[in-house]
C-alpha cells in the first residue's frame, strides 16, 4: 500500500518571508458566532512558504504559470542525500541516479530552521558545474528545503529556469523519502503569475 508523504510548510499569518519581500498576511475577517460564518483573508506574494518558481520568475518568458500543461508539476522523484554540503556539487554517482524528466530534490535538513533568522542567510547551494549536469539531463523539476538554490544575482535560478526546469523552494520532511522510490505531486494554482503557492506530496 503506497504512503503518501507531505512536503510542504504550513501557511499561516505573519509566516517567514525572503527578505524584501512583503508579509504574508492570512486573518480571519468572518466570525461564525457573529457572522453565521467562517472566512478568512490573503495577502500574499507568490514566493513564500513552499513554493514554484516558473522560467517568467527570472527569464524573458511571457507564459504564466497557468499555461503550463499539469503533466509538468508531477512525475518519478530522486531525492538527493546532501545533508551536510555547504555547497552541493556534481557526483558521477547522479550520473546513473538521474533519468531524463526526473523531479529532483535535494535533503540537506535546513528546512529544521525555517523560522529562524540564519534559514535565508547561510543556506547551502549548488554549483554552477550541478546545475550544467541538471540540464544536461533534461530534469523536469528542481526542489529544495532551503529557500534558493542560490543566491543574488541568481545565476543558477537564471540557467535551470532558462532551461524549462522549474524549481520547488522551502520544501520539507525530504528525510522521509531517502532511499526510497516516490512519485511527487506539486499542481501550482491555475493563476496567471510567475510563480505559485503549493502543497507538495510525495507517494511512495
Amino acid at each position: 500500500m503506497s504512503n503518501l508523504i507531505d512536503l510542504t510548510h504550513v501557511m499561516e499569518n505573519e509566516m517567514p518571508i525572503f527578505p524584501g519581500d512583503d508579509n504574508f498576511i492570512l486573518k480571519q475577517d468572518k466570525f461564525f458566532d457573529e457572522n453565521k460564518y467562517n472566512n478568512f483573508m490573503l495577502k500574499t506574494s507568490m514566493h513564500v512558504g513552499t513554493h514554484l518558481d516558473s522560467p517568467m520568475h527570472m527569464t524573458k518568458s511571457t507564459m504564466t504559470i497557468d499555461q503550463y500543461s499539469i503533466d509538468k508539476f508531477c512525475g518519478k522523484a530522486i531525492v538527493l542525500n546532501v545533508l551536510g554540503e555547504d555547497i552541493i556539487d556534481y557526483k558521477e554517482e547522479y550520473e546513473k541516479m538521474i533519468k531524463n524528466n526526473d523531479i529532483v530534490l535535494f535533503y540537506t535538513g535546513f528546512d529544521k530552521y525555517f523560522k529562524a533568522k540564519e534559514y535565508f542567510l547561510k543556506y547551502p547551494v549548488i554549483t554552477t558545474n550541478l546545475a550544467e549536469f541538471l540540464i544536461s539531463k533534461n530534469v523536469k523539476l528542481v526542489g529544495f528545503d532551503t529557500p534558493s538554490p542560490d543566491y543574488y544575482p541568481f545565476s543558477i535560478h537564471k540557467m535551470l529556469l532558462s532551461n524549462n526546469i522549474f524549481i520547488i523552494e522551502n520544501l520539507c520532511n525530504l528525510n522521509l523519502l531517502l532511499n526510497k522510490t516516490c512519485e511527487v505531486f506539486c499542481f501550482p494554482l491555475k493563476i496567471k503569475a510567475d510563480a505559485s503557492l503549493l502543497r507538495v506530496v510525495a507517494k511512495c
